[in-house]
């Protein structure tokens, strides 16, 4: 059945831009697409049109009248005082009116009300009101909101926290038309699996728009490219598309050639025909200088498509020792509001490593890279910088560049020494032509902004590269170019990514950091994955294993225990007391714990209820951030207690 169909649609922008010419296709119920391009393709305008936010110029476009469509845009469009929960609560209103209908009903207690209560209820099941507060609860955890969010106001919330609560909502509303732009953007690895777990089962038809290539891989069977104002279509996910891509641009390269190479004989042909000069030979020359204007003539692929063209060198090489760090740590804050983000860090890394940095949001990445740079201090620890260590550093949200400069003088700032005839050939190559090179830094997107830091990195000649998601506003064809880059960099990067398609072709190693330490896999992304899971295995088997132990000689199993050696009876009998111990002094230990979060929660609540402390808002929303921290590390302390009574 075809749920959204579209014929030679043709949008442009101020009468002349031409963003897509003559697009058509159809997509069926249940398909799974997802929608790529190089940053301004026409992907977000094409959505646009799906939905009728945007018309075409010409061609016509068809979605099913009777299908609800859920569009999560890049911008979550929340501009509310409601808090998290209230705006969740909004989309199952119906659910509550019913309840108290039912209760209504009940109180009545005649027959005609016992009836319509009966009605009633069985609707409310079928519609799933036993379950929404658990799906509510469900889903908001798994986008990273617990329960000590949901009464925050939204406007109080970052442009991450939006997107994610916007994603959350529309998941929960589970429209038939599942429409995505950059849903990965402000995920860390963990959410991201969760929720290619939960469309993986999504019964509706999905459109994703996306630069995550392994999300697509895991998510979606048909994949639309816009390129060059056209859509090419491939059945299948990212991985198949890369190979049919490179095959078709192989045959489409191999019949350009052949049709240049034959159009270059004609024309010898013609020339020599011409040369001698007879009316016989001038006719046929004429005859087949008609016949060349006649043919149909191939464009070269890509040939009106610039890529990015980019290459790290290093001034010098570094020693074979680049960063050693021992024992690090670091926290925010003091007394009640204060809050550690990681401690017992070590980390030793050797030159033409490619080590990559992984670990949840909010858990200090960023923070650590800024500690190994120098431009925070640890807690405790020490870092020592190898012999001739250059750093370049790259970060996320390219707050080191100059909004009030134009493209150009950015440059010119950091490298006087260049011309500015050098400096526009070398910002060409970062497809910054023409007057582009004028545009001021604060009116760049968020893929020139990337391009423009990338290009400073390069020019930097530093042999050890720090890079903080440099992948995040790149779309997928820089980001192809730019990991081609650093594979054949020589010198040294450390980098802090969540991209897991970069992520298998870069690092010569993860490391993952907890709040606990370092945690070293000599591999790439799926062997990382891999390794993890059998670590939380062997864990689990132990755990199992002590347990049934336990439960043994809980039972007093006297037939078997009778049949050991008396120093096999001693073995036990002391690994079982040593094991009492232990849950003993974790026990202790969680109820010190809780003991302590419980009386700072006191004393911060009494804190915020002081009468010069509630009139300073800056003040009262630093002890608000603490009291959320503590309330969290509270339920896990006592979650953990729950398990150890169990």
């Amino acid at each position: 059945m075809i749920v959204i169909s579209a014929k030679n649609l043709t949008k442009e922008y101020y009468g002349s831009n031409v963003i897509l010419d003559g697009v058509s296709f159809h997509i069926n119920k249940g398909d799974r697409v997802g929608i790529i391009g190089i940053n301004g393709a026409g992907k977000t305008t094409l959505l646009k049109m799906l939905t009728g936010e945007l018309d075409a110029e010409e061609g016509d476009c068809f979605t099913s009248a009777d299908l609800r469509i859920g569009y999560l845009k890049q911008d979550s469009g929340f501009d509310s005082q409601k808090t998290v929960i209230e705006e969740v609560n909004a989309i199952f209103e119906h659910f509550p009116e019913m309840e108290e209908e039912m209760h209504q009903l009940l109180d009545k207690g005649d027959c005609n009300s016992l009836e319509r209560y009966e009605q009633i209820r069985e609707r409310y099941e079928r519609m799933g009101g036993y379950q929404y507060q658990s799906e509510i609860r469900g889903i908001l955890s798994s986008m990273a909101f617990d329960e000590s969010m949901y009464n925050k106001k939204i406007s109080s919330l970052s442009g991450g926290e939006k997107t994610r609560l916007a994603l959350a909502v529309l998941l929960l509303e589970k429209p038939d038309i599942l429409m995505l732009d950059e849903p990965t953007n402000h995920l860390d690895i963990g959410t991201l699996k969760w929720l290619e777990q939960y469309l993986k089962s999504y019964k509706g038809t999905m459109i994703i728009v996306s630069h995550d290539r392994y999300f697509l891989n895991e998510t979606v069977t048909r994949i639309f490219e816009i390129e060059n104002r056209k859509l090419n279509i491939y059945e299948g996910n990212y991985n198949f598309y890369a190979v049919e891509r490179r095959n078709r641009r192989e045959a489409e390269l191999r019949k350009y050639e052949k049709q240049q190479k034959e159009v270059e004989r004609q024309k010898e042909i013609i020339r020599r025909f011409k040369e001698h000069g007879t009316e016989h030979l001038t006719k046929r020359a004429a005859s087949r200088e008609k016949w060349l204007e006649h043919q149909e003539m191939l464009e070269r692929p890509d040939g009106d498509h610039k890529k990015m063209k980019i290459a790290f060198h290093q001034n010098f090489q570094s020693g074979n020792d680049v960063l050693f760090a021992e024992d690090l740590s670091k926290s925010f804050g003091y007394g009640l509001n204060r809050v550690e983000l990681f401690r017992g860090v070590s980390i030793d890394i050797k030159r033409g490593e490619r080590v990559c940095i992984v670990g949840d949001n909010g858990i200090g990445k960023t923070t650590l890279i800024k500690m190994l740079m120098g431009e925070l201090v640890a807690a405790t620890g020490r870092i020592k910088v190898g012999h001739n260590v250059q750093f370049g550093y790259y970060d996320q949200g390219q707050l080191l560049l100059n909004d009030s400069y134009t493209v150009i003088e950015e440059l010119q700032d950091a490298y006087h020494l260049y011309s500015e005839g050098e400096l526009r050939n070398i910002l060409g190559r970062f497809l910054f032509r023409g007057e582009d090179v004028f545009k001021e830094v604060g009116s760049l997107s968020g893929g020139e902004r990337a391009r423009l830091s990338l290009l400073k990195l390069m020019m930097s000649g530093a042999n050890t590269l720090i890079l903080d998601e440099p992948t995040n506003h790149l779309d997928i064809e820089s980001k192809e170019i730019f990991e081609e880059a650093l594979l054949d960099f020589p010198g040294t990067c450390i980098i802090v990514s969540h991209d897991r398609y970069f992520l298998n072709r870069i690092p010569t190693r993860i490391m993952e950091l907890t709040s606990q330490g370092m945690v070293n896999y000599l591999g790439r992304y799926d062997y990382y994955v891999e390794k993890k899971q059998e670590l939380i295995h062997s864990a689990k088997q132990y755990v199992a294993g002590l347990s049934k132990n336990n439960a043994k000689a809980d039972r007093g199993d006297e037939s078997n225990f009778a049949n050991l050696s008396p120093a096999e009876q001693r073995k036990i009998q002391k690994e079982k007391e040593a094991e009492e111990r232990r849950l003993k002094r974790k026990k202790e230990a969680l109820e010190a714990e809780i003991s302590r979060l419980e009386s700072e929660i006191g004393e911060i609540e009494a804190e915020m209820c002081k009468p010069a402390v509630m009139s300073n808002h800056q003040k009262l929303a630093e002890l608000a951030e603490g009291l959320d921290f503590r309330k969290v590390e509270l339920d896990k302390n006592y979650e953990e207690w729950l398990e150890l009574q169990g």
